[in-house]
């Protein structure tokens, strides 16, 4: 399996989904707390889905 480097707008947008999740995961509401680690799940999947699909 081949691997291709992200687009700079994927890459970018996972980052910034990564640090909303984590802000909202160590945040003073525990009911935003599962949604942030959500969150940061997704930005990750992103990431790696734009390492997989050509063009993403």
């Amino acid at each position: 399996m081949r691997l291709n480097p992200p687009k700079k707008v994927t890459f970018w947008v996972s980052i910034f989904a990564f640090v909303i999740g984590m802000l909202l995961a160590v945040g003073i509401i525990p009911g935003l707390a599962v949604i942030g680690f959500i969150v940061v799940a997704l930005s990750y999947l992103l990431l790696v889905l734009g390492l997989i699909v050509k063009g993403l």
